[in-house]
């Protein structure tokens, strides 16, 4: 199956780097491509382009599409998880970035090739890895987490009402025999809920399948550990611009840019700051960009879309 993904936000992405055309840029989710393209186009022969994903497909993808900039400006595409960006770039000779693109969540082409066993509309095994190369698979999580972590994970990493209950028929078919499809899973949830909340709110699978995917591939715990990592590695007026999908990611990213804009920990009431903690720059973004009506129209996916940016000084 061909790679395809439409780039989310992609325009504003693009304006939201401020692109130097001599700079450093990092795709720390590089996907198919679709950011980096758009990257690569604004920079000339001095520049420097990095692309890093997880997903071996991603990267044959992302390697043909960037093809035609490879005699133009030096590329770089690296099999690995964007929370290495710190190693990658030493292991790269790279002191300092100009800009860095995160687009979180699951790709398109993740959710459409059905034996990935991302999508709960596909009757496939339930892998749900993001690095293939990864033992674990959604399978593991769901036949041999305990009831109480099972309903931890659903309730913390779906946002699901119903974790409780799901969890406890989760915990009860696999006693009849492991569960080892999507299909089997959805029928498992849709029994834990009352028909009633099945009519609404979109498919009831939707939230569990959500928060296995992010525990099994440890989503945001990554992305708590790597923003810190990546301001740092900003030159000064670099940007970082983060796309996340669901609250539980923009919470994060919201959080932590603040921080980094203004750490200080000192009590409100004290004159003037003591605990010496420095800004890193500025939030440019005060409410997270959100895609327009048109790209809403061709791309129902962009729908829960957010951007926010940030500057180092």
């Amino acid at each position: 199956m061909e790679f395809s993904h439409i780039s989310v936000l992609l325009n504003e992405t693009i304006e939201g780097l401020n692109i130097k055309e001599d700079g450093t840029y990092v795709d720390g989710t590089l996907g198919g491509g679709g950011h980096a393209f758009h990257v690569c186009e604004r920079l000339s022969d001095k520049a420097r382009f990095i692309g890093i994903d997880q997903d071996a497909a991603a990267i044959e993808a992302a390697a043909i599409r960037l093809s035609p900039y490879n005699t133009k400006l030096k590329i770089d595409i690296v099999r690995d998880n964007y929370r290495e960006i710190p190693r990658v770039l030493q292991e790269l000779n790279v002191d300092g970035v100009d800009g860095f693109v995160l687009d979180l969540g699951v790709s398109s082409y993740q959710l459409d090739t059905p034996e990935r066993g991302f999508s709960y509309r596909e009757d496939a095994p339930l892998d749900m890895r993001m690095d293939q190369r990864n033992d674990i698979t959604a399978k593991d999580i769901v036949n041999q987490y305990s009831e109480m972590e099972l309903f931890r994970v659903i309730r913390d990493y779906g946002e699901e009402r119903f974790a409780k209950n799901i969890a406890k028929h989760i915990v009860n078919a696999r006693k009849e025999k492991e569960i080892e499809t999507t299909y089997e899973l959805n029928e498992i949830i849709k029994a834990a809920i009352p028909i009633r909340a099945r009519s609404a709110g979109g498919h009831p699978s939707k939230r569990t399948f959500q928060a296995i995917r992010i525990e099994l591939n440890r989503e945001l715990t990554i992305l708590e550990q790597s923003i810190d990592q990546m301001i740092d590695l900003l030159n000064p007026g670099g940007r970082i611009c983060i796309i996340t999908f669901h609250s539980l990611e923009d919470r994060i990213v919201k959080r932590i840019f603040r921080n980094n804009e203004n750490p200080c920990t000192c009590p409100p009431d004290f004159p003037k700051c003591v605990c010496g903690k420095v800004s890193k720059g500025r939030v440019i973004t005060r409410k997270p960009i959100l895609p327009s009506e048109e790209e809403l129209a061709v791309n129902r996916r962009s729908k829960s879309a957010k951007l926010r940016i940030f500057e180092r000084k």
